[in-house]
Formats: structure tokens, C-alpha cells, sequence
């Protein structure tokens, strides 16, 4: 069942069974990535015809070591010069290698058990929100003029919102003319956004107030 339908010589049918094989397969991940994660319509398409070059790759250096071995290097250097993404793409990537060198060399069947298997993980640890964090917490930027005494000065504000507040860094920007404050903040259940950034902007001069999820920026 998990045998290899590649013998000693590649054949027309088996090139197409191959082929046809990685690329069903790729639509596959395509389509889970598309519905588990945001991304480019560009990019699915890559995700849906990355198995069958793959597959393609493999199956004209089957048996020469040396020749494998380049390939190797080349799908390595592919992940270096490419635009960086975030994790979850690079696994839909992976994903989709994985899939081709399956397939490429003629374990067909492995390969489409593989995808089965791997797609439901992917969507039900999705469907579970797994691994996402069950508070609100947020990384907020705020710009303050450099004679303000930020120290306690939106104290109240974040008394009122949030649950926790930590001032991670203060730097100097606009030639010293104003400092960055970041904090990661807990912001409390039901808080209007709008109205919170509307209450510092009234601290800090109506300068820039920058709410974002920490993860956003922050994801390898």
C-alpha cells in the first residue's frame, strides 16, 4: 500500500499518476491554507502547483544522489530569497514540499494519507483556536512631547481600561523633540477602543497613539 509506483524506469503513466497526484494534492493545501489563514491570491496559486515542481524535480534526479543533493540546496536557497512571511505560510510551504517529495518519488498513496492527516490537524487545531490567547492584550505606541512627565500621567486612563499596563521602552524620536512610549496593556472586556486612544490623545497633545496586537509584528 505505502510501496513506491516508481520501478527502474519512469514511465508516461507513472509520470502523470505522479503529477496529477501532487498537483490534487496541492490544491489541497491551497485551499486549507486559504481557509485557516489570510494570505494572497498569488501565493495559493504557489501553494497549488508547488507539489507537482517538487514532484517534477524529483522524479528527474531519481536515483543520482549527487544531483538530489543540488536539489536540495536549491529548495533551501528558494526559502532564503523569497519574501519573509509569517510562520504560518512558511508551514504551508513545507507542507506543500513535503507533499511533492512524497509523490515525486511514486508514494502516492502515502502522500494523500499524509495530506489527510496533517490538513484535519491544521484545521481543527484552527477550529479550536489553539494556542491563541484567551486575554486582550495589546501593544500600545504613544508619542509624548519631551516636557511631558509621562511617568503618571496616564495613570487614570489606564486604571479605567485596562487590567495590567507595562511601559517596555521610552526612546527619544523627531530629533529629541518627543519620546516613543511602548506599553503591553490587558485592555478590559467590552473597552471601546475609540474612546481609549481618544482619552491619552487628550494626555498626550493629540500626537500619534499607534493599538496593534503584539503578535502582528512581532511573529517569527
Amino acid at each position: 500500500m505505502f510501496n513506491s509506483i516508481l520501478g527502474s524506469e519512469l514511465t508516461p503513466v507513472h509520470f502523470f499518476i505522479c503529477i496529477g497526484v501532487a498537483l490534487v494534492l496541492g490544491l489541497v493545501v491551497a485551499l486549507v491554507h486559504q481557509k485557516t489563514s489570510r494570505s494572497t491570491s498569488n501565493f495559493i496559486t504557489t501553494l497549488a502547483i508547488l507539489p507537482m515542481l517538487v514532484a517534477m524535480a524529483i522524479m528527474l534526479v531519481n536515483g543520482n544522489l549527487g544531483a538530489g543533493v543540488a536539489t536540495v540546496g536549491i529548495f533551501s536557497l528558494v526559502r532564503f530569497r523569497s519574501i519573509p512571511g509569517n510562520s504560518r505560510s512558511i508551514l504551508s510551504v513545507f507542507f506543500a514540499m513535503a507533499i511533492g517529495l512524497a509523490a515525486g518519488t511514486g508514494y502516492v498513496v502515502f502522500a494523500a494519507l499524509f495530506t489527510i492527516v496533517v490538513a484535519t490537524v491544521i484545521i481543527f487545531l484552527k477550529f479550536i483556536k489553539f494556542g491563541e490567547s484567551s486575554t486582550n492584550e495589546k501593544k500600545l505606541i504613544i508619542l509624548v512631547p519631551e516636557d511631558l512627565d509621562y511617568t503618571e500621567v496616564f495613570d487614570d486612563v489606564f486604571k479605567g481600561y485596562t487590567n495590567t499596563h507595562i511601559l517596555e521602552k521610552s526612546k527619544t524620536t523627531n530629533m529629541g523633540s518627543l519620546f516613543e512610549l511602548t506599553y503591553r496593556i490587558n485592555l478590559k472586556r467590552n473597552v471601546n477602543e475609540k474612546e481609549f486612544i481618544d482619552k491619552i490623545r487628550v494626555k498626550n497633545g493629540n500626537l500619534k497613539v499607534s493599538l496593534s496586537h503584539p503578535l502582528f509584528e512581532e511573529e517569527l
